[in-house]
């Protein structure tokens, strides 16, 4: 009898299954299924159903076919990033950038997943929303999410940076592009970056060969150090060509299309406006491309203009708008590639890469290149 129970126990256990199964559909539908639950409803062990996923050798035919048939009903997908944390590794990169927005920062990450993909690496990305707070818990998220390595753009409203020394405290590579903590060093920290300085000595250099002496700049936030880097390579630029720097003749806001609109109002007030305007970046370039325009000004005949990011929309302005081009994917794929020299010398290097600095390229469009 005990033989006759026991082996009524094994043929009613595939019924039993099915109605499990039913059950369990309907308690996960709104989760993902596990391991645990697939062990629970066929009244195996989660290391059994492991095995069996595996097609390890130890496990039956059979078992394997009843696992791998409520694997497809539950719609199981294996946890790759638990199985990648088992074996010491996620083979996940961090990324933060301020938007996803416009023409720069999309191309960056593209630049990064591309290069990413190629070694191996997953991409998680997050945004900032140029939000100092936004920002820290991001960090903090990419860090529980154990990735491997961050690849960071500074908030315009970043000016603590605790979260970033809980990076380094940790070890974690991390990899600053575009805008970048100055004096932010460890054997775990670099940086990639546009000459931002020498972007902005060739703008001005080229309004002047153009005749311009008046020539007024929108900056950004200069604790950020693209903003001060461009604006350092204005005023050289001006005084290596012997002009004098006036500062009314200066504007710093949030580089944003309609405040480079009223900063343009503002210059034109002045009892001598500017016969040139370089902008730290396009949006603000384009607000004071349309109040010249609005007020009848000829660009470039009786005021230039020149932007920095050579976003799309600058070749689709008219006039077709100046820029200093940023190499924005071959930013992203050279950051990828510095953070995995580091992830390769490992936890004990004896100092971090020299940081990177790529070389800009004038962009000379119809809002700058004087008829003469």
């Amino acid at each position: 009898m005990a033989r006759l129970g026991q082996h009524r126990l094994l043929l009613a256990a595939p019924a039993c299954a099915g109605i499990l199964s039913l059950r369990y559909n309907d308690q996960m539908a709104n989760r993902r299924a596990s391991i645990t639950d697939l062990a629970k409803t066929l009244g195996l062990s989660p290391s059994t159903i492991s095995r069996a996923l595996s097609d390890h050798d130890d496990v039956s035919e059979a078992t394997k076919a009843r696992v791998r048939k409520l694997a497809e009903e539950l719609h199981y997908q294996p946890n790759q990033l638990a199985a990648a944390l088992r074996r010491g590794r996620s083979n996940t990169l961090g990324v933060l950038v301020p938007h996803i927005t416009g023409h720069f920062f999309p191309l960056v990450v593209n630049g990064i997943a591309t290069e990413a993909a190629k070694l191996g690496f997953n991409v998680m990305i997050c945004q900032s929303n140029e939000d100092a707070r936004q920002e820290q818990k991001n960090i903090d998220l990419l860090m529980n999410s154990q990735v491997e390595g961050i690849l960071v753009s500074l908030a315009n409203t970043t000016q603590s940076f605790e979260h970033f020394e809980a990076v380094r405290q940790q070890n974690i590579p991390l990899v600053f592009f575009d805008r970048m903590v100055e004096d932010f060093q460890g054997s775990n920290v670099s940086a990639v970056v546009i000459d931002d300085y020498q972007g902005a000595y060739q703008v001005v250099t080229h309004l002047i060969e153009q005749g311009c002496t008046r020539i007024a700049h929108f900056t950004g936030p200069l604790h950020l150090s693209i903003h001060k880097n461009r604006h350092q390579g204005y005023r050289d630029a001006l005084t290596a060509h012997g002009l004098p720097i006036e500062e009314d003749l200066i504007a710093c806001f949030d580089m944003n299309q309609k405040s480079g609109a009223q900063a343009m109002r503002q210059l034109l007030k002045l009892p001598q406006r500017p016969d040139a305007v370089f902008s730290s970046n396009d949006l603000a370039a384009v607000g004071a491309l349309q109040v010249a325009k609005a007020q009848r000004l000829r660009v470039p005949e009786d005021v230039a203009i020149v932007g920095f990011s050579n976003e799309m929309f600058t070749s689709l302005t008219e006039p077709m708008l100046s820029s200093v081009d940023q190499r924005c994917e071959q930013m992203g794929k050279t950051a990828v590639q510095l953070l995995q020299k580091m992830l390769k010398s490992g936890p004990n290097r004896t100092g971090p890469p020299k940081p990177i600095v790529l070389k800009p390229k004038l962009l000379v469009r119809e809002s700058s290149q004087k008829r003469r």
